[in-house]
């Protein structure tokens, strides 16, 4: 399932925060939005699914506009990761995970057999079923990622929208998340902060910078030291992974503020 932005633009209160973005993403491929904080990826996701109205453009999901969808219908097809996932209520994890089922049921339905193992492999997948029966409150803003993470997947969308999926998590469990991202062979849209695992796992990356996209393409065309240090400010070595040569960044630290200046 392909999802195209066209000439999406958002202003609010007077700030122009997307400026006429033109983004597609094929059936299958992840593609990563990068950039600096305030440069407008969040707002992109919130258009996406449905928290935000543009105020210009369309976005498409093969071909037709999501404006046009019921939100159920919509929610069938897109799943969304966001920053502000926490639940209000003291669910299960097993709870919480079994909620994206929702779009797919009517009234009170319980679970067929065939969502429970959906469930059960999500919570396996992402080393969750030691939890299954903890209070979502009582656990690591990590572990509470990772449940939110296995709700989106057992929605069973065809396109994911995640935004800062590995947030919270430790290095092996980042590793792990963006590993059965790519084996889910979805349609991605991911926001990520660290460039060398969004090098990694992402088949393009498109780089926004206030609000504008100024760069896409495959990691080794974005990544460039050039780019690095007009958009993000810093200065980098680009070296080629050892296993599959992606590009991945070397960050150099600038020099302390002398004392008295």
């Amino acid at each position: 399932m392909e999802l195209e932005l066209s000439a999406l633009s958002v202003t609010i209160d007077g700030a122009e925060l997307v400026r006429e973005l033109d983004l597609t993403v094929a059936t299958g491929e992840v593609v990563g939005l990068i950039g600096p904080n305030g440069s407008g990826k969040s707002t992109v996701l919130r258009c996406i699914y449905r928290a935000l109205a543009p105020t210009g453009g369309v976005i498409m999901i093969d071909g037709r506009p999501i404006a046009g969808m019921p939100p159920r219908a919509t929610a069938r097809s897109v799943a969304a990761l966001t920053q502000d996932n926490g639940a209000d209520l003291d669910f299960t994890v097993a709870e919480l995970i079994a909620l994206g089922r929702a779009p797919h049921q009517s009234g009170n339905r319980a679970l067929s057999d065939r969502e429970r193992r959906l469930c059960a492999d999500a919570m396996e997948r992402l080393e969750l079923t030691h939890l299954a029966d903890r209070g979502i409150h009582s656990l690591s803003g990590g572990e509470r990622q990772r449940v939110q993470l296995a709700r989106v997947l057992v929605q069973e969308p065809r396109i994911l929208i995640l935004d800062e999926p590995t947030n919270h998590l430790d290095l092996r469990h980042q590793v792990g998340a963006l590993s059965a991202l790519r084996g889910t062979r979805l349609t991605v849209l991911v926001v990520l902060h660290d460039l060398n695992l969004a090098a990694l796992v992402c088949d393009r990356l498109a780089v926004l910078q206030a609000g504008r996209l100024v760069r896409h393409g495959s990691p080794a065309e974005v990544l460039t030291e050039s780019l690095v240090q007009d958009v993000f400010g810093i200065e980098t070595v680009i070296i080629p992974h050892p296993a599959g040569g992606r590009p991945q960044l070397l960050h150099t630290l600038s020099d302390p503020v002398p004392k008295g200046s």
